[in-house]
């Protein structure tokens, strides 16, 4: 904790009495001569250490050795590194002092917190961000959230409801249950040391001060984690300066601005150093602001979200922000390589900042991952065991690649490297207090060590406490069975689902939707295809719910809700089919898709991955034979039953063995059209039984025959070809809730990019682009309604590629359903907090948006703007009269308009070289202001 003097002075035992003139570091004397300056505090318990800061002008090199009073053995090298940032602190008394705190966990009962996260309620969701101002800690009012200053350091303090996201601007809420809390300190560029060591220290302190268990976050200006862009929807402005221009931004005087627009989802606009062609490329969009005008250029490889933050919703209120904070009267837009097509009172104010003939070969720069971090993203993950052996921390390489949970220690703390671009350090609960202190300067060793670029994110979690994305790098971290995993119902504890699921509750309550993955009773019309020589061959009705696993099928599934026809296209592969078959498959659900002009949802499922709907269109009947199909079933078959209800129920042919019997499960055999046994083990349910005898009627047109394990009839042996021991598996997989994680993809620059989207909304889906929705047991491919040709051709593609390369190993039946923009089925709007079902119909093209805009800007009249008032005199930026005599245009200084140099003289230059000031010498008529400037060598 730090205090200023009159602070410190509050404290008992401290008065006014002079302060030791001597002080001893690293054996020097130093008195008063050494520019005494402010003094600090620093509470190490049980003791207060008071410091006070002197300059050493004849010293410049080593760092300090704090000399040891008292019971003070030793400084921690964290308080070494925070004591010595361009200054050196000597220890000057020590006091033992008793202070009063607020009763804490055992752990944090004497600890000294600052005043500001007392106010923090620790059952309540919050939003709350700080500043760094004179070494304290500030907060930022509302406003200005999501605006940073390249100079300064900022706090975050994030809580919601575990799993929940939460907005910005969100009032807090009392929480019953687990609050999931994130702390992050961001860093400006341009931040001081002394005020990124103390945004560090104070994430430390508001960690420790609540109990240790949140997830802290090391953020950098430009190179922020996906979790902290997620929070900010409508983007992130970084400006120029510190805290003084951040406290006093509002001046008297305007100075024209640059801000680069970067970003595919929310944009990042960062103000750049001063308005150059230096700081453009093709590849972003870029504001000009000039007070009266607002200049929006458009790079002409930028994406279409780009140009759409620019004209649009999300970013044109920062164009809009920009232009209104100064009253300004026009918003235009400059293409990229046309600036000379402007008007020519646009032209002109243009070229006053950026002459369009110095523009040279601009490069083409991608939005957000640049080469190096695409060829680091090739490597392997690396998990990191740390460990401190007599006083030193080291840590040791574990291994390479697929990373377990098994292989997370509660005793240890380990390092997660995420391909060079993301570092997390996890921290068992039974890990010492000073490892969960310093895992995130200890990460920052690492990088350095490693030879990382210093920006990337670095993340420290606590065992019990670990977020979606640090549990998605392991395999299976919920050790769910991957057995039977697509069709369950996955709604959580105390929840309940409603015993009547009709097409009207699915779609009026969509969170019942999501967990059920039903979308209607399954009484809608069907129609099965299967492929055959590449062509597809219908099904007959009574063969409907009895698949091949040498065979591709096509299942044409239609319902009605509200009037409204709504399509599925079921696309079913057997693990035996052929590649040709399969292909066809592809295509035929492809030309299929089409004449139903793209309104389908289309759902591919493979062998042992089915949805629960799709089982329900069957009514618990489905059956998988192993074989290629026939016209008509076998006579003799063994199945193995699985599944309680309709929509979790189907029956696949196993060997007629009486080793693959399981005593936990439902087997049929039958043995001809007239006989027919059901055999339930000991561990099979009643319902599970239920659902085997709704198979079994089918098959037999007499009465099947009931047998139970232990109870069975010798001709049951018989049939099977005799006794043998079978499994006894009585033990029932319950599926935990999915972890959901959402992610923008885009093909740009020609290759396709995937950027994950943490703290999503709807809003998150950008209909020019495709996104995925990783729901664990399902994967959703949301195609934007404005997406290219190739990225809607690859929908199917990039899926599997996904489920291919995610280090949690996906299991590659996982059901892969593809949706359009405004056609999204309840089972995926109920993933989804809020859902407005106008959007789609509100969102408009870049050009009418921009047209819409254009339209709005009044005449422009430059001419008379420039030049007839002493205000817009002093708005021009100004040289020495030697470069403005420049005869060359090309040669003048950059934003110089060669028809009026003299506006770039200052105002005594003006008066000595005309005789009169500016607004005199505007009064002339034209020809007498032509003939002085030729004289003077300005014409």
């Amino acid at each position: 904790m730090y205090l200023n003097f009159e602070e410190i002075k509050k404290f008992k035992g401290l008065d006014d009495t002079p302060l030791e003139d001597e002080i001893a570091v690293n054996k020097l004397k130093l008195t008063k001569a050494g520019c005494l300056s402010d003094y600090w505090i620093i509470k190490s318990r049980p003791w207060i250490i008071v410091l006070k800061k002197i300059t050493i002008p004849s010293i410049k090199t080593s760092k300090p050795r704090i000399r040891e009073i008292g019971n003070i053995k030793k400084f921690s090298s964290f308080y070494r590194k925070i004591l010595n940032h361009g200054y050196v602190y000597a220890m000057i008394t020590l006091l033992n002092l008793k202070l009063k705190t607020k009763k804490m966990p055992e752990e944090n009962t004497n600890l000294i917190v600052d005043s500001t996260f007392k106010q923090i309620r620790k059952n309540q969701t919050a939003f709350v961000i700080w500043r760094i101002e004179n070494m304290h800690l500030v907060p930022l009012p509302k406003d200005q959230y999501g605006t940073f200053y390249e100079g300064d350091s900022y706090l975050l303090y994030v809580a919601s409801e575990a799993g929940k996201s939460i907005e910005p601007l969100a009032k807090a809420h009392d929480v019953k249950g687990r609050l999931e809390i994130h702390i992050h300190f961001w860093l400006g560029t341009k931040t001081s040391k002394d005020e990124s060591t103390i945004a560090a220290y104070k994430c430390v302190e508001l960690d420790t001060y609540l109990g240790g268990a949140p997830v802290q976050h090391r953020e950098v200006q430009g190179k922020e984690s996906a979790r902290f862009r997620g929070y900010f929807k409508k983007g992130i402005r970084v400006l120029k300066g510190g805290v003084a221009s951040g406290l006093h931004h509002v001046v008297n005087t305007f100075e024209p601005r640059l801000f680069c627009v970067k970003g595919r989802r929310s944009p990042n606009v960062t103000q750049m150093p001063s308005i150059s062609w230096e700081y453009f490329n093709s590849g972003n969009v870029f504001i000009l602001d000039t007070k009266d005008v607002t200049f929006v250029w458009i790079g002409r490889h930028s994406n279409n979200i780009e140009r759409l933050h620019a004209a649009r919703v999300r970013i044109t209120p920062i164009a809009q922000d920009i232009r209104d904070e100064h009253h300004g009267v026009s918003l235009i837009f400059v293409d990229d390589g046309k600036e000379t097509e402007l008007t020519d009172a646009e032209k002109t104010l243009f070229g006053l900042y950026l002459n369009p003939k110095l523009r040279h070969g601009l490069k083409i720069e991608s939005d957000d991952v640049s080469n190096e971090e695409n060829e680091i993203n090739n490597n392997d993950l690396k998990l990191y065991k740390c460990s401190e052996e007599g006083g030193t921390y080291k840590i040791f390489e574990m291994k390479t690649g697929k990373l377990l949970r098994s292989d997370l220690n509660s005793d240890n703390s380990y390092i997660v490297d995420k391909y060079g671009t993301t570092i997390w350090i996890w921290v068992g609960k039974n890990a010492s207090k000073k490892e969960r202190i310093e895992a995130i300067r200890n990460a920052h060793g690492f990088i350095k060590k490693k030879n990382y670029p210093s920006h990337i994110p670095v993340s420290r979690v606590v065992e019990g406490g670990e977020p979606t994305e640090f549990k998605c790098l392991f395999v299976s971290w919920q050790n769910h069975d991957h057995n039977n995993t697509f069709n369950n119902i996955h709604t959580g504890k105390n929840k309940t689902i409603p015993a009547k699921l009709d097409t009207e509750t699915l779609h009026n309550i969509p969170k019942i939707a999501s967990e059920t993955q039903l979308v209607d009773d399954g009484c809608g019309k069907l129609s099965i295809w299967r492929v055959k020589h590449s062509e597809l061959t219908e099904i007959p009705y009574f063969m409907y719910g009895r698949f091949y696993t040498g065979t591709c099928y096509l299942i044409h599934y239609k319902y009605t809700y509200l009037g409204k026809e709504f399509h599925i296209l079921y696309s079913w592969t057997g693990s035996h089919s052929s590649k040709t078959e399969q292909t066809s498959l592809m295509l035929h659900v492809m030309a299929k898709d089409e004449s139903l002009n793209h309104k389908g949802m289309l759902v591919y499922l493979n062998e042992g991955g089915e949805t629960a709907h799709f089982l329900s269109i069957f009514h618990g009947r489905m059956i998988i034979f192993v074989e290629e199909h026939k016209d008509n079933i076998p006579t003799r078959f063994l199945l193995h039953v699985t599944g309680s209800r309709q929509y979790n129920t189907k029956a696949k042919q196993v060997p007629i063995k009486a080793s693959y019997l399981d005593s936990g499960s439902v087997f049929i055999l039958r043995c001809s059209e007239k006989l027919c046994y059901v055999w339930c083990g000991k561990g099979s349910t009643g319902d599970e039984r239920e659902m085997a005898k709704n198979i079994a009627n089918k098959l037999t047109k007499e009465d099947f025959i009931v047998v139970y394990e232990g109870q069975q009839r010798s001709d049951f042996w018989t049939h099977i070809g005799g006794f043998t021991d079978y499994k006894s598996s009585k033990d029932r997989t319950h599926n935990e809730a999915p972890l959901l994680r959402l992610f923008h993809c885009s093909n740009v620059y020609g290759t396709f990019k995937i950027e994950e989207v943490t703290n999503f909304c709807q809003m998150d889906l950008v209909s020019e682009d495709v996104m995925l929705l990783d729901a664990t047991y399902t994967l959703y491919v949301w195609i934007g309604e404005q997406s290219n040709k190739e990225e809607k051709r690859r929908a199917y593609d990039l899926a599997m590629e996904y489920l291919r390369t995610d280090p949690s190993e996906k299991d590659l039946k996982t059901p892969v359903i593809v949706i359009k923009e405004g056609f999204e089925p309840p089972t995926f709007i109920g993933y989804f907090e809020f859902w407005n079902y106008n959007v789609c119909t509100k969102r408009k093209s870049f050009v009418e948006i921009r047209n819409e805009l254009e339209k709005q800007n009044p005449i422009l009249q430059v001419e008379l703007k420039n030049m007839n008032g002493i205000y817009d005199f002093d708005d021009c930026k100004k040289f020495p009269l030697e470069k403005l005599l420049v005869k060359n245009p090309e040669k003048l200084p950059q934003g110089v308009d060669p028809r009026h140099k003299e506006v770039h003289l200052t105002r005594e230059n003006f008066k000595n070289l005309f005789g009169m000031d500016y607004s005199s010498f505007n009064e002339l008529a034209q020809w007498k202001k032509d003939n002085l400037k030729k004289s003077v060598g300005l014409f």
